[in-house]
């Protein structure tokens, strides 16, 4: 960059250069061209003595032109030399750069290697330490386990002699048990069997009862069935052009109260259902039982509206 800029500065140097020197040429040429001036016939003397100065003039600009010229010359030269040597010590620079880095490549190449090699080593040197400490627990394991199996066939000879006396007297209790088990399983047979005896009774008389609620309880809804069915008849709006021989089925949602909470169609004919919805929720409470349990089984209770013409 440096020796470009040098460069840039040499060529407007010497452009100036050459600028002035056109410059004073030009008025040189100039003051020669000027009108010569006639002087009186009295004076020739002063007359020749001015062309004469004329010539000297000449002479000595020609020689400063050629001075100048060769100036030029000098300085390009010189400048060319000078960008030469410039353009050489940078090549020269470059080369002893380029050989540092890579002498510097070269040295870090070389650590990195021995830092791998000393890595290496201090791991070999990490991995027999560690295996021979490795083996040492080992043969303190074999040495503890040679020891507990001595103790252990000791305590094992201890255990059976006294094994075998416990033997003898677990055998006495465990026929003592058995025949006390055998007794009391006879009185558990006898008792479950008397227990499952009433237990029968009482869940065939159980079933009878329930039998008993159930037709009781189907009849009640049959009959509230019947109780709603009129109260939807009454608020009901007929036409016989429309619905005579047809019919609908609802599911009614009741509440407690007999509140009609929602009606549903499940078939039928739909002006037949549309007109018995219209009758349900006009009448807003139909019958309801005070049982509990008959109204849980109706609480959602399904009825067949079959329109009546007298």
């Amino acid at each position: 960059m440096s020796q470009y800029y040098d460069r840039a500065m040499f060529i407007k140097a010497f452009w100036l250069s050459i600028f002035l020197h056109i410059a004073l040429l030009a008025i040189l040429f100039m003051k020669d061209l000027k009108p010569e001036v006639k002087l009186p016939k009295s004076a020739p003397v002063t007359e020749v003595k001015a062309i004469k100065a004329t010539v000297v003039d000449a002479n000595k600009l020609q020689k400063a032109i050629n001075k100048i010229k060769q100036q030029k010359a000098d300085d390009k030269a010189a400048e060319k030399k000078r960008l030469r040597d410039m353009e050489k010590r940078a090549s020269d620079a470059k080369k002893r750069r380029a050989k540092e880095e890579a002498r510097i490549k070269k040295l870090e190449k070389q650590r990195k290697q021995k830092e791998q090699e000393k890595k290496r080593a201090d791991k070999a040197a990490k991995e027999a330490i560690n295996k021979a400490a490795e083996a040492e627990k080992i043969r303190k394991q074999k040495e503890q386990e040679k020891q507990k199996a001595e103790d252990a066939a000791a305590l094992a000879r201890s255990k059976r002699i006294k094994a075998e006396a416990d033997a003898k007297k677990a055998d006495e209790i465990r026929r003592k048990q058995r025949e006390e088990r055998k007794r009391k399983e006879k009185a558990a047979a006898d008792k479950a069997a008397r227990e499952k005896r009433l237990a029968e009774q009482m869940a065939a008389e159980m079933a009878s009862r329930n039998k008993a609620r159930k037709q009781q309880m189907m009849s009640e809804i049959q009959r509230y069935a019947t109780l709603i069915t009129n109260v939807i008849d009454q608020n009901m709006i007929n036409d016989r052009s429309t619905m005579e021989g047809k019919s609908c089925k609802l599911v009614i949602s009741l509440a407690p109260s007999g509140f009609v909470t929602q009606v549903r169609v499940m078939s039928g004919n739909s002006v037949v259902c549309e007109a018995a919805k219209r009758a349900v929720y006009k009448a807003g409470t139909l019958p309801v039982s005070k049982d509990p349990d008959v109204f849980k089984e109706m609480r959602n209770i399904d009825v067949t509206v079959v329109p009546e013409f007298n």
